[in-house]
């Protein structure tokens, strides 16, 4: 048996682990340490945001923090933020969530800006935000046939959701007014 093939991992091994981890490619990869305070704040602020923007009549999606989002067997991944429809897992996700949030750290940045990137572009994440907390800046991509396009750098603007069950918009210029001077 080789290296590789022992330490390979699946969901199974990911379930007996303690502490903070995500699961790319049969790899385990440690979660950052706790999120500083304007991470925590942003990821909160994004929430609400997204939350207040659906409508009353929109039963089928959820705005979620942190939850688990079981890719396959060999990938488990645990986004910032997700706008999941339709999915019914109960302790994970168990479909492409439309819509992405990572806020991105020093520890992170590499990861959400390629591995992530990657993986929700292949499994058709319809948009991904990276929040950039130094810069006080989104970037937003948007899936077009198959592929990630981007949509544009938001800092002050609202960004209307399209092709989504529900009508959703996130206005950057209220997530980030608490933190300009």
């Amino acid at each position: 048996m080789s290296v590789a093939e022992i330490l390979h991992y699946t969901y199974a091994d990911y379930c007996q682990w303690e502490g903070e981890w995500e699961l790319i490619d049969g790899i385990p990869v440690s979660m950052a340490p706790a999120p500083v305070k304007i991470h925590q704040q942003l990821s909160g602020g994004i929430f609400m945001a997204l939350n207040q923007t659906m409508q009353d009549d929109c039963v089928e999606c959820e705005v979620l923090y942190e939850v688990d989002w079981k890719v396959n067997e060999e990938t488990v991944l645990r986004p910032d933020i997700v706008l999941a429809c339709e999915d019914e897992g109960e302790a994970y996700l168990t479909k492409a969530p439309k819509i992405i949030v990572e806020i991105l750290s020093p520890a992170t940045a590499k990861k959400d800006e390629t591995v992530k990137y990657d993986i929700y572009e292949a499994e058709g994440v319809q948009y991904y935000i990276l929040v950039y907390p130094d810069d006080l800046k989104a970037k937003v991509y948007g899936l077009k046939e198959g592929k990630y396009i981007k949509v544009g750098d938001f800092t002050h603007e609202i960004l209307d959701f399209e092709d989504l069950a529900c009508d959703i918009s996130l206005d950057f210029s209220k997530v980030f007014k608490k933190f300009r001077t």
